[in-house]
């Protein structure tokens, strides 16, 4: 039995777009001033416009990590940590020089901003925010979320999200991310009467519709397939990583024993004591630069984690595509059955088993008024369930066409990003084994002079 060619109203049809280029995470982002006002798109979405605001360069840092005592919302006392959120202009229109501005930020405040951007801007790939606590961790390093190690680390995640927003042609020009900068007072206030939270779509809602729906597009099934995938090998990746830390900590820590062992036998030779010291020195030096150059490697290992998050951002706006394929699916079956019964009323004739039918054969039939009525009442239904249709139709294509050019501008910034991550923990790899090298060239010396 060949199967039906799909309904071309019933799937949303992806204009052409062209690939945006991607700003990446850098020091200078523009962010939008407001001055007069601002601006309440067909979303809802409160953007800044060159009308109402000057875009200038500034540049944003968080500074510095600091760990408070406070109390939550239910009044139960809780230790947490606070991030200090710098912003210097580097240029202004008039010339004047702009004192810093400064303010304090939890994490939980980090995650409604990036709450906020998912629900306004479900089209957008936002950037993910840093671990909560540390993941794919080796034996050595903490997993507690108050380590100083791992602030430090997430602090420099927390500036690369705003770096991140800063730089994105659509976020940077959003109100509130505007005012997460430069607000401190009031701002979960502002946040929470925009009704972000009302908007959101229930997890439920969403899982029904990937299911249910009937059309799906390929290119964002073949995505939310690809973003599976890019989870689960960055995820190997970091274990593997995790696997090499703790035995290259144990190789580095055991060339301590060297040390140990020329030290005690250079006490009892004369003519080969000073060399044996020596090369004892080395090998403690080579046995604690381990340290360092591990905690280098978290580093790096911070990149390829904030590409293994990319992948769940990547994945909510497949989930926000198949709602709306689906929403307009179930638009277009009610506007079908409608159309039908004002068929049916119009002819006489039931086509299909209905309850209407049976009582209509229990009953008897309508009378003409009663026919009219209703046909008339199903009219003006169709009429409304075609703008409805219609409306879905033309949102659908401009959510399609503004998701898949911020999906392209992401693989630009994830190529580019990635390319230079690894290339760099290899030359870090090369600096490594070139010190060990120097190490035991060295030791060799020292030997040579015995």
């Amino acid at each position: 039995m060949e199967q039906a060619a799909p309904d071309p109203d019933r799937q949303l049809q992806p204009a052409p777009v062209e690939s945006l280029g991607g700003p990446g995470a850098v020091l200078e982002a523009a962010v939008g001033e407001e001055t007069e006002g601002t601006r309440e798109d067909s979303a809802g979405v409160h953007t800044m416009t060159g009308n109402d605001l000057w875009l200038k360069k500034i540049e944003i840092s968080v500074s510095e990590a600091e760990k408070r005592t406070g109390r939550n919302a239910v009044n139960m006392q809780e230790t947490y940590t606070a991030y200090l959120i710098e912003t210097r202009s580097v240029e202004r229109a008039d010339g004047q020089s702009v004192l810093t501005d400064s303010l304090w930020r939890r994490y939980s405040e980090f995650e409604l901003l990036r709450n906020y951007l998912l629900v306004y801007y479900p089209h957008v790939v936002v950037p993910p925010l840093p671990e909560k606590r540390a993941e794919f961790v080796w034996h050595k390093l903490s997993a507690d979320n108050m380590d100083p190690d791992f602030v430090e680390r997430r602090r420099i995640g927390l500036e690369n999200f705003l770096l991140r927003v800063a730089s994105h042609p659509v976020l940077c020009r959003d109100k509130i991310f505007y005012l997460f900068l430069t607000q401190e007072g009031n701002w979960k206030e502002t946040v929470n009467e925009t009704g972000f939270q009302l908007k959101a779509d229930s997890r439920l809602k969403a899982l029904n519709a990937t299911f249910r729906v009937k059309n799906p597009d390929k290119r964002f099934t073949e995505l939310k397939h690809y973003s599976d995938e890019l989870q689960s090998v960055i995820s190997h990746l970091l274990r593997v990583r995790a696997r090499v830390a703790d035995r290259l900590y144990g190789v580095y820590k055991v060339h301590g024993n060297y040390g140990r062992v020329f030290s005690e036998w250079s006490a009892i030779e004369k003519e080969m004591g000073d060399g044996l010291q020596s090369a004892g020195h080395h090998m403690d030096v080579y046995a604690s630069s381990i340290d360092d150059i591990l905690e280098d490697e978290e580093h790096y290992a911070d990149q390829l984690k904030e590409y293994l998050f990319y992948a769940e951002a990547l994945r909510a706006v497949c989930r926000k595509h198949e709602l709306m394929q689906y929403d307009l699916e179930t638009a277009a079956q009610d506007l079908a059955s409608k159309k039908q019964q004002c068929e049916e009323l119009a002819t006489g004739t039931v086509r299909t088993f209905s309850l209407k039918g049976v009582t209509t054969k229990l009953f008897g039939q309508e009378s003409a008024e009663q026919r009219e009525a209703r046909v008339k009442v199903l009219e003006e239904q169709i009429n409304a369930g075609e703008q409805q249709l219609k409306s879905k139709n033309l949102e659908g294509r401009e959510f399609v066409k503004n998701a898949w050019a911020d999906i392209e501008r992401f693989k630009e910034q994830k190529n580019r990003d990635l390319k230079e991550a690894l290339i760099s923990y290899a030359v870090m790899q090369i600096s490594m084994c070139k010190k060990g090298i120097q190490v035991w060239t060295n030791a060799k010396e020292c030997f040579s002079k015995m």
